[in-house]
């Protein structure tokens, strides 16, 4: 639209409401009161013109419309693409909007209804929220292949003390996991030398690649940094394991795409994860 057409439709706005809906002023727009609630009702009705247009194509017995998705760092990498590109094929008229954070900040907008679905690392205990098991994949200490530890087969909870620790960001599921693992063998959190905290698994590999120090991450994550001799991998005893959950708002009419989707999502994961144990 032109500039003047869209003036036109803000004064028509204004004319309908009896009231300023924006402040014209030192060269700045910004919105009244009036101006926020005719926006934030204009977007609810905007998001439920886009969901009846979903609902109507489910009753021609065709999945589409747009399905807005969270998900944890290392599923985004690691496990989503396969997923993603397998049920575009299957529904090519679905648009999927993805949003990647740490499993407790999807957690939360999934709980507030802000995400359709959440894919996280974390058994979430939310009310609000139905939760589905679908998998799960071994974590590993990660180091430089010249590293002390690289010379072990196991570590415990106890090998790791003194060395340093390069661990997640606060919400990550697996850090909450590697919490509960030295928590269980009796090292409390002032016996670990933390020597930084990342929220990227991307940097934080290149760091342990580089000798910072270990870290602890999921093996589907590290397998090809591995195979190419970047890092070493040592399993931890005793083993631990990162779930694989796939979490919808609680919702007695919930649509049939997000149904779709979480049934699909379940199914591959458990088929991705069988594969990588039938490798192993």
């Amino acid at each position: 639209m032109t500039q003047p057409a869209v003036t036109f439709q803000i004064k028509q706005l204004e004319e309908h409401f009896d009231t300023r809906l924006l402040d014209r002023g030192h060269g700045k727009i910004t919105l009244t009161p009036a101006g926020e609630l005719v926006l934030a009702y204009a977007e609810r009705i905007l998001g439920l013109s886009a969901e009846l247009d979903s609902r109507v194509a489910e009753m021609t017995d065709e999945l589409a419309g747009q399905i807005k998705i969270g998900t944890s760092t290392t599923i985004a990498a690691y496990w989503l693409p396969a997923v993603l590109e397998g049920f575009k094929r299957k529904y090519p008229r679905v648009l999927p909007r993805v949003v990647v954070g740490n499993s407790k900040l999807t957690e939360d907008s999934v709980s507030a209804r802000d995400l359709d679905i959440g894919l996280i690392e974390i058994v979430t205990e939310q009310h609000t929220i139905e939760r589905r098991s679908a998998a799960r994949d071994e974590l590993m200490v990660i180091c430089r292949p010249d590293h002390p530890l690289a010379k072990h087969d196991k570590l415990t909870a106890k090998d790791l003390v003194g060395h340093p620790f390069i661990d997640r960001d606060p919400g990550n599921g697996i850090r909450q996991i590697a919490d509960e693992f030295f928590e269980a063998a009796g090292i409390a959190g002032s016996e670990i030398t933390l020597c930084a905290e990342v929220g990227s698994l991307a940097t934080i590999k290149q760091l342990a690649a580089g000798g910072l120090g270990f870290a602890i991450a999921s093996e589907r994550a590290i397998r090809r940094d591995v195979a190419e001799g970047r890092l070493a991998a040592i399993r931890l005893e005793p083993r631990i394991y990162t779930p694989l959950e796939v979490i919808v708002p609680r919702d007695k009419f919930r649509s049939r795409l997000i149904t779709a989707f979480a049934d699909y999502v379940c199914e591959e994961f458990a088929r991705m994860a069988q594969d990588k144990d039938t490798v192993s």
